[in-house]
């Protein structure tokens, strides 16, 4: 068990190794990261299978497109045509507008948000297919964008205040995601709840040939009124064979 636990603290590792560098890692760092298992080579197949499901390329980057929708890559596309029309900027003036927004500028900080949407764009598409939409990904990750830019004043050079924002933004995905599929098993927990009392007084209303009352059902099943009543109220009282 201690050795399962191990195996999937490196695995957690690897994918925050991936995510320092832009969802990519080597064969030499998976080989590496799992080198006191001595896994045999189809092992570590298993863990590059791994990794790939989690969209972290090995040695080349994933196609961070494949899991997008046919209307995520309209909208993808209209999108980046926006962004086409904003000024363009050598690096060299992208360093300049990441040093004065260090140091607290306004107006570079709003500069450097204009700058990073792109990059935001390429963070969420490393995030499609986990059940939410390409254009929330990019909305959250804009929104942590823009609340990083004011917060670089205590980092020491700009690329190390790039890595920040990039790990603001990712981190904020991934607490959405978090979040949406959080949400999503409530959701499918209340559904399940509905359905079980919905099947429960069909059975009943089949026995008595007519509607039942919560009531009836609490004494003739295992459910409770309190779960029957609230099953009422979810489904605002549309529970065919319930009256």
């Amino acid at each position: 068990m201690e050795r399962e636990l191990l195996f999937a603290d490196k695995l957690q590792e690897l994918r925050g190794t991936a995510k320092a560098q832009g969802n990519l890692v080597t064969e030499a760092q998976v080989e590496e990261a799992f080198l006191e298992f001595g896994l045999k080579k189809e092992q570590l197949e298993l863990v590059y299978d791994y990794l790939k499901k989690h969209k972290i390329g090995i040695g080349t980057p994933v196609d961070t497109e494949e899991y997008l929708t046919g209307e995520e890559k309209n909208y993808l596309q209209l999108y980046l045509n926006e962004l086409k029309e904003l000024p363009a900027c050598s690096e060299g003036e992208k360093e300049a507008v990441i040093l004065s927004a260090m140091a607290g500028e306004m107006s570079a900080q709003e500069k450097l948000l204009t700058l990073y949407l792109p990059q935001v764009v390429d963070i969420a598409k490393l995030y499609a297919g986990q059940g939410v939409y390409l254009e929330d990904l990019i909305g959250e990750g804009n929104v942590a964008a823009a609340m990083g830019v004011k917060l670089l004043g205590a980092l020491e050079n700009t690329s190390e205040a790039e890595g920040a924002l990039t790990k603001m933004v990712m981190d904020a995905m991934e607490e959405y995601i978090a979040l949406n599929a959080e949400e999503g098993k409530k959701n499918r927990q209340i559904l399940d709840k509905v359905n079980k009392v919905a099947k429960e007084a069909q059975k009943l209303a089949g026995e008595y040939g007519r509607k039942v009352t919560a009531e009836e059902l609490a004494k003739e099943s295992t459910l409770s009124l309190k779960a029957i009543q609230e099953a009422m109220r979810i489904s605002g009282n549309k529970i065919e064979d319930l009256e």
